[in-house]
């Protein structure tokens, strides 16, 4: 984990053309999978909104020390491809948040 032992985490809210949706889905697929490779990957969790079948929500957890440290790392081919379909498969483009943790919490196992 990084210096701080937090990782950095991303939330994105993609809106997509709804004649698209199985393209960016084979798109993103594809994107993730090639992130699952990159050294400072953790996870990444895929949501579909529950009353809206076009509003996606990508959750992004990377072992990195800042924005500027991921982006860094970020210039690839894979990457450059995926944003370029980016506007012929969203109504609206991307919007991505850093978020901060305050605090976590997980479920108590039963001894």
């Amino acid at each position: 984990m990084t210096a701080t032992d937090v990782p950095l985490t991303f939330y994105v809210r993609l809106q997509v053309k709804p004649e698209r949706v199985q393209d960016w889905l084979d798109a993103v697929h594809a994107l993730i999978d090639r992130m699952a490779e990159e050294p400072a990957f953790i996870s990444c969790d895929l949501h579909r909104d529950a009353n809206d079948p076009t509003l996606f929500t990508l959750y992004e957890r990377w072992d990195e020390d800042s924005v500027q440290d991921f982006l860094a790392h970020q210039s690839t081919d894979y990457r450059a491809a995926y944003d370029a379909l980016l506007p012929g498969l969203l109504q609206k483009p991307r919007e991505p948040q850093v978020l901060e943790l305050i605090q976590s919490w997980e479920a108590q196992q039963e001894q």
